[in-house]
């Protein structure tokens, strides 16, 4: 009786190429797992601290009403209030920091206009925001990097001294959206692959790598950078 033959025990050739594309598909997998957390992080934070921190200030406000008006007390309960509201808004800029709702529920034009509005009111530079004047429709995780491009773009000048000026230009045709972040400061500057401590723009070129788009860096012949995010549409469809 003739003896089974083993199977090849040879493990298959595992090329760089095929190296590239898996640590490429592992890498999109697990930003997509870090979204996830992130907005239900923030959805937690709104319905349960949220909700409990708007109850809190109803029932201070009606203490408040029946303490005595004594200048002591009512001075406390002004304290308190004012303590209260410090929560909130720290909380608010938490859950936006975690995940942009609006970007959900108003659409990404909305969420990069407020990005812009709130930089150009924390820096002492000019902010000049063009985008289209219809709502841009995309899958959510082309809004979501396109969110990302501006705010490493904007963390990238705020770091960096020098830039009085920043143009934010989001272009969307038939064939690709594009969304530009150009300012006039002292960097960063170079291309992406020449400095490894470049971590935060090299994990957002291969958020959109995992759409179909791509990254790019480059010097502005009058001093300053432009950050560019392209995505094909039918790479993002």
């Amino acid at each position: 009786m003739a003896e089974p033959q083993k199977e090849d025990a040879t493990p298959l050739p595992f090329g760089a190429a095929n190296r590239d594309a898996d640590l490429g598909e592992l890498l999109a997998h697990v930003m997509q797992c870090w979204d996830d957390e992130r907005r239900a992080l923030s959805r937690q934070l709104h319905d349960s601290l949220g909700s409990s921190l708007t109850a809190l200030t109803m029932h201070l406000a009606l203490l408040t009403q029946k303490l005595p008006q004594e200048k002591a007390l009512q001075d406390r309960a002004a304290q308190m209030k004012q303590l209260l509201l410090n929560v909130i808004d720290s909380n608010r800029q938490t859950q936006l920091k975690l995940w942009n709702d609006k970007l959900e529920f108003l659409g990404v034009n909305v969420a990069l206009k407020e990005l812009a509005e709130q930089f150009g009111a924390s820096q002492p530079l000019q902010v000049l925001c063009s985008l289209p004047e219809e709502e841009l429709e995309c899958p959510r995780q082309v809004g979501v990097a396109l969110l990302r491009t501006l705010e490493e773009g904007l963390a990238n000048i705020t770091a960096h001294a020098g830039a009085s000026s920043v143009d934010i230009v989001l272009d969307d045709n038939e064939d690709e959206t594009t969304l530009t972040v150009k300012d006039n400061g002292s960097g960063p500057q170079g291309a992406l692959d020449g400095d490894l401590s470049k971590h935060g723009l090299r994990c957002l070129r291969e958020r959109l790598a995992a759409v179909g788009g791509t990254l790019t860096l480059t010097d502005n012949t009058t001093g300053g950078s432009t950050l560019t995010a392209n995505i094909p549409k039918t790479a993002s469809a």
